[in-house]
């Protein structure tokens, strides 16, 4: 159950580090679909597993 909250978690972030407009983040923007792929292949074999 925690690896799917994590997974979720890395998941909002890479969406928050795509759509942000925060001068501060300007720099980690390159990142946003590295945490988008992770957090969504890990989510959704996290749920399988759960099953």
């Amino acid at each position: 159950m925690f690896g799917i909250i994590v997974s979720a978690c890395m998941l909002a972030f890479g969406i928050f580090l795509k759509v942000t407009k925060n001068p501060g983040f300007a720099q980690n923007k390159k990142f946003a679909w590295i945490f988008i792929g992770i957090g969504l292949v890990s989510l959704i074999f996290k749920i399988l597993h759960y099953k």
